[in-house]
């Protein structure tokens, strides 16, 4: 079954995505509702349930299959109400050949050697992410499109362990309460004076930073470099209550700065003009068009694989660059950033399209 595409004419429009909670949250949807979303026809990679934008998901489900490569696992999960394909890259630990461990010396009886340790932790990891058919696997990341066919991008993959069924019944009495409180009510976003202002506050907001990226050639933030440029968009503060009247309830203005900060800087992430090559507690955000690693790296992969003989003919195809620049570069290397990135190789003769998807150079 090809999936479905969204009816422009019914699509919210993308600028109110940040609008909806759901949008910012790992959705735990039905793998059949996952299957059966429909693609934006605005951003390749964001899906409508029920019109609310999700393009990240958490699944529960038992691996009904399993394929291994050198990089990635390939699970077949099943959640009782479909099968979807679920691709599981594997970290440093998971690459290392398996083989004795060499001992750094003798320890005495009852000592600690590190070496041993760190190897059972290594297989205790490997028995975490290597699963058999059969055992229960949860995976979250975002939903991608490849070859017609649904597939999950794991950001997290891991086997749960549950002898009793506790995580299940679990699993199975959350789900049903989310789409009764969610995702099964319809997206309403209403035109009116806070509506249109959140909007033209966010677009402002968007365009204030960008413009700052283009005037200071800046290759990489933290959330704190820019919030300042956003406080003029902040409306100003009502009237202090009187004494013997209650004190307005509501967010406060610094709360509405971040949140609006934080709308801004996902919008952003969305559309690829900024990504966060690791993602940690500290908030490093690179700017796609200035950083020179990731065009480096981009060119490197495209230069390197148009010379074998399956890509001399058509060029590589923007998938498969994707997936060699994760590995080489970052894993949060979105298909938005690439293509911005492709685009700016393209307009510098560094590379040339053969095709709407296929890339080579001269």
């Amino acid at each position: 079954m090809q999936p479905a595409t969204m009816d422009p004419a019914d699509e919210p429009a993308s600028m109110l995505w940040g609008l909806d909670p759901i949008f910012s949250a790992f959705a735990r949807l039905y793998v059949r509702d996952i299957l059966e979303m429909a693609e934006s026809t605005q951003v390749p990679g964001i899906y409508f349930y029920n019109l609310h934008p999700i393009y990240k998901v958490d699944v529960l489900g038992t691996v009904v299959y399993k394929r291994e490569r050198d990089d990635f696992f390939c699970y077949g999960v099943d959640d009782g109400t479909g099968v979807i394909n679920c691709l599981c890259w594997k970290n440093d630990l998971l690459k290392e050949e398996e083989g004795p461990t060499k001992s750094g010396g003798k320890c005495s009886e009852g000592g600690f050697n590190p070496v041993a340790e760190l190897e059972k932790l290594r297989q205790a990891q490997q028995g975490r992410f290597r699963l058999e058919i059969g055992e229960l696997l949860r995976v979250r990341g975002p939903v991608k499109t490849s070859r017609q066919q649904r597939e999950i991008m794991a950001s997290t993959f891991y086997k749960v362990n549950d002898p009793v069924m506790a995580v299940q019944i679990e699993w199975m009495m959350e789900v049903p309460r989310l789409y009764r409180l969610c995702y099964d009510k319809p997206l309403e976003l209403r035109p009116n004076a806070t509506g249109d202002s959140a909007l033209s506050s966010l677009s402002k907001a968007t365009n204030i930073i960008k413009d700052f990226f283009q005037q200071k050639s800046v290759t990489r933030f933290r959330p704190y470099d820019v919030q300042d440029l956003l406080q003029p968009l902040m409306s100003s503060q009502p009237p202090t209550a009187s004494a013997d009247s209650a004190p307005a309830a509501g967010p406060s203005a610094c709360q509405q700065l971040r949140q609006l900060l934080k709308e801004a800087l996902q919008l952003l992430q969305d559309e690829g003009v900024v990504y966060r090559k690791v993602k940690s507690q500290d908030e490093v955000y690179h700017v796609t068009a200035h950083d020179t690693d990731l065009l480096i790296a981009v060119k490197d992969v495209i230069r390197e694989d148009s010379q074998k003989e399956k890509y001399a003919e058509k060029g590589c195809h923007i998938l498969h660059i994707l997936s060699a620049v994760r590995q080489r570069h970052s894993l949060n290397v979105s298909k938005a950033t690439l293509e911005l990135v492709l685009n700016s190789l393209e307009s510098n003769s560094d590379i040339v399209s053969t095709s709407d998807s296929h890339y080579t150079v001269f």
